[in-house]
Parts: C-alpha cells; sequence; structure tokens
C-alpha cells in the first residue's frame, strides 16, 4: 500500500523526463517524497506531464541540469539524501552514448561524494551481463555475469558497450570514495511490471 505520508527527505532523480525515471517520479511522489528532477529544459513539452503527476505542485522540481556538466549536477543535488542516476540516452550511436554513460556518470558519482548522499540508485541493463559468446548456456544469468566488453565493441553494440563501462565507473567512484551504491538490472518486462505497479495494468 502506498503511503500517504509526506516523507522530510528529497531525493534526486537524472533524466527526469524518460521513460523509467517519470514512472520512479510519480512512485516517490506518491510516497511522499520531495524530489528533484534534472532536465536539460525543465519548459520543454516533452517534460509537461512531469508537473501534472499528483503531489508536483508541492514537491516537484526540475532542474536544469545536464550530466556532463558537474556544477549543474551539483546545484540539482546539493540539499538530496540519495540519487537515482537513469539519465543515458538509449541510442546505438557511439558518439551520443558513450560520454554520457561514462563522464556523465562519474559525474554524479563525485557529485554524490562531494554532498555525502545516502545512497546511489544506478540503473544499468540486463544487456550488461548476457552478451558473452562463450557463457555455457545452461549457465543462470545473475549479477555475478558480465557481457563480453570486447565482444560488444567489436559488433558495435554501443549502448551496451557505454553501460558496461558506466557501471564500471559508478562502482570505481563508489569504492574510492565509499558511496553506498545499489546497480538495479533492468529489462523490458521490468519496465511492464512499473507500469502495473503504478497504474494496474494487465
Amino acid at each position: 500500500m502506498v503511503s500517504d505520508m509526506v516523507s522530510i527527505e528529497t531525493v534526486c532523480v537524472t533524466g527526469a523526463g524518460g521513460f523509467i525515471a517519470s514512472w520512479l517520479i510519480k512512485l516517490l511522489l506518491k510516497r511522499g517524497y520531495f524530489v528533484k528532477g534534472t532536465v536539460r529544459n525543465p519548459y520543454h513539452p516533452k517534460n509537461f506531464h512531469l508537473k501534472e503527476l499528483e503531489g508536483a505542485r508541492e514537491r516537484l522540481i526540475l532542474c536544469k541540469a545536464d550530466i556532463l556538466d558537474y556544477e549543474s549536477i551539483l546545484n540539482a543535488v546539493r540539499g538530496c539524501s540519495g540519487v537515482f542516476h537513469i539519465a543515458c540516452p538509449v541510442v546505438n550511436d557511439s558518439k551520443l552514448v558513450l560520454e554520457p554513460a561514462v563522464r556523465g556518470t562519474m559525474n554524479v558519482m563525485n557529485v554524490a561524494a562531494e554532498v555525502r548522499v545516502r545512497r546511489v540508485v544506478f540503473t544499468s541493463t540486463m544487456a550488461v551481463t548476457y552478451m558473452d559468446p562463450n557463457r555455457n548456456p545452461d549457465k543462470v544469468i545473475d549479477e555475478t555475469c558480465w557481457s563480453d566488453i570486447n565482444y560488444a565493441k567489436a559488433i558495435q553494440d554501443w549502448y551496451c558497450y557505454g553501460k558496461i563501462l558506466a557501471e564500471n565507473t559508478a562502482w570505481e567512484v563508489a569504492r574510492k570514495r565509499r558511496v553506498d551504491l545499489v546497480i538495479l538490472l533492468l529489462n523490458v518486462q521490468s519496465c511492464l511490471s512499473l507500469s502495473i505497479l503504478l497504474y494496474g495494468w494487465t
């Protein structure tokens, strides 16, 4: 059951206008959190749906920020107890995905360390676990499995390649700067489950 109580905590969600981030913000607002969502342009029509969410008028702030701009992310995360890092282009173009995936993730993690948030939740993808031509097909895939990064690069799956690099970057910064990091491996079914959770779709 979703609580009607208002939380005193504020969390930041990067890439607030995206599909997963939008549903997450809806859920966070329903659970009483104050939310700061990062978008490149708070006044762009593609972000208007966020302002219509229940509780958005009182507890949602859209912050103009770019994950490649450290200071803008720092300004967005200040005052937050946690960060959900979701922002990443979902395209198979190395020029568009690699820098946001790697440098963007590094910026978010270093900002989280500087602000001393309690936890960072990073959304990765199941693609970082199973893309290995040498994997035993009978082996159960879990969070200990990794895709072959060289294979992903060879077949030019730049989104998967970028997400592998991004996850490695997140873990590296987390270890060095002692950031509590949780990584979620999402797939299409996860997105459908989220829709069912929030809207009761079947």
